[in-house]
């Protein structure tokens, strides 16, 4: 079988929980960088603590580092101008992935969308999760929060951060080439292509090191096109124990319900803690029509309700022989697993296991409802048909990318 992720075994990872954690943890790193900063995220907001991280990046700019940062055309859009003109003045170069042109998203093409949160620093450390540089009180969609957004990252060292900074790297070519083809510099995009294909230099790790078993598995249009819901598979068919799931967006495909629902009849307790609040209509609503089968197989569905939960983790037998976690940005939906580049990373360890597991229980246990059969066969028919609509969009919009989900 083919494997979906390359383990070692010399890694240090450090969960982080919320902004409230990472975002130390991140300027922290960033504050001590030598020689080169590589940063990719899906949101970046000024707003409240996303200004320190900025902050954090001018300064190492400023001292020489090499800071190069990625955002995504829809999900941060052109920067504000002030940040715009403070970040070229300190020499941080920054990249736009796929911006929108005059038709936006009414072109299917343009929902390739990355979705990826990673951050290396100076080659050794790489910052990994579902957390943007996002305010965790604070939601440009919904203003200040009650309470701070449900979300993982890691904080690792080890073999995946030059895996990590590599793929980093040959993104960036490719988006200065295509720089440099709007600007008709075409020789330099030629150069830009041969820097992108080339083998960047990483630093060494001894693999078989002492540490923490982990690997970094990515989702892209070329060559990683299913390892994340591959990964998500074969754990979720290997459990024996406990499956439990903590995610945003929960459409998931046939195959990965199959396993959840086989896994559930053949005596894993599965648990998912999933969205209990209105985010988005789409993601809301088509989520729920898969709630039947999965509830009628014995899982357990939990609605996280006191913010928005914007985490995409899961723990599986934590106290058993081979436990298995990941924490990355992937939701498990048609538009992280089929069209976005994704980034998480797997760690094998019980002590990380374990900790992501009392964290998630505790979760379902104070801040999530469960979902009762009786209650979710009893909603009401405007309801349904808004699910059943959410549900027929989504596979309609499949349809149209070509995929079949």
């Amino acid at each position: 079988m083919k494997r979906v992720a390359d383990f070692a075994k010399d890694h240090r990872v450090r969960l982080l929980q919320g902004a409230q954690e990472l975002f130390p943890a991140l300027i922290e790193a960033m504050d001590a960088a030598l020689s080169d900063i590589q940063f990719e995220t899906y949101i970046f907001d000024f707003t409240g603590a996303g200004a320190q991280v900025a902050e954090a990046l001018i300064r190492a700019a400023q001292r020489g580092v090499r800071t190069h940062l990625v955002v995504d055309g829809v999900g941060t859009g052109p920067l504000p101008k002030t940040w715009q003109q403070r970040l070229r003045a300190a020499g941080v170069q920054v990249r736009v992935y796929s911006p929108l042109g005059p038709l936006g998203l009414l072109l299917p093409h343009r929902w390739r969308r990355l979705h990826r949160k990673l951050c290396v620093v100076d080659g050794l450390l790489v910052f990994c999760g579902g957390i943007n540089v996002l305010d965790d009180l604070y939601d440009p969609n919904h203003g200040e929060l009650d309470a701070p957004r449900f979300d993982f990252a890691v904080q690792a060292t080890g073999s995946l951060a030059g895996q990590a900074s590599q793929t980093m790297e040959r993104l960036w070519w490719r988006l200065q080439a295509v720089r440099d083809v709007r600007l008709h510099r075409l020789p330099q995009a030629v150069r830009d292509l041969r820097a992108a294909s080339a083998t960047r230099h990483a630093t060494q790790h001894d693999p078989d090191a002492p540490g923490m078993r982990a690997a970094l598995v990515l989702r892209d249009n070329v060559r990683n096109r299913s390892r994340i819901e591959k990964a998500y598979r074969r754990a979720i068919g290997a459990a024996r124990h406990e499956i439990i799931i903590a995610n945003a967006y929960f459409v998931p495909g046939g195959k990965l319900r199959r396993a959840l629902i086989l896994a559930a009849r053949r005596g894993v307790r599965v648990q998912l803690l999933l969205q209990g609040r209105y985010e988005y209509f789409m993601q809301y609503h088509a989520a729920r029509p898969v709630y039947g089968a999965l509830l009628a197989a014995g899982v357990e569905i939990h609605e996280y309700e006191p913010s928005f939960l914007h985490a995409k983790v899961a723990v599986i037998d934590a106290h058993g022989d081979k436990p298995w976690a990941t924490v990355g940005s992937s939701n498990l939906d048609p538009l992280s697993l089929l069209l976005a580049r994704e980034a998480n990373v797997v760690v094998e360890d019980a002590a990380f296991a374990v900790d992501l597991r009392q964290r998630l229980v505790h979760a379902m246990q104070h801040a999530g409802r469960r979902m009762d059969p009786a209650r979710y066969a009893g909603r009401p028919l405007r309801q349904r048909v808004l699910d059943r609509m959410a549900f027929g969009l989504m596979r309609l919009a499949l349809w149209v990318t070509g995929n079949r989900y």
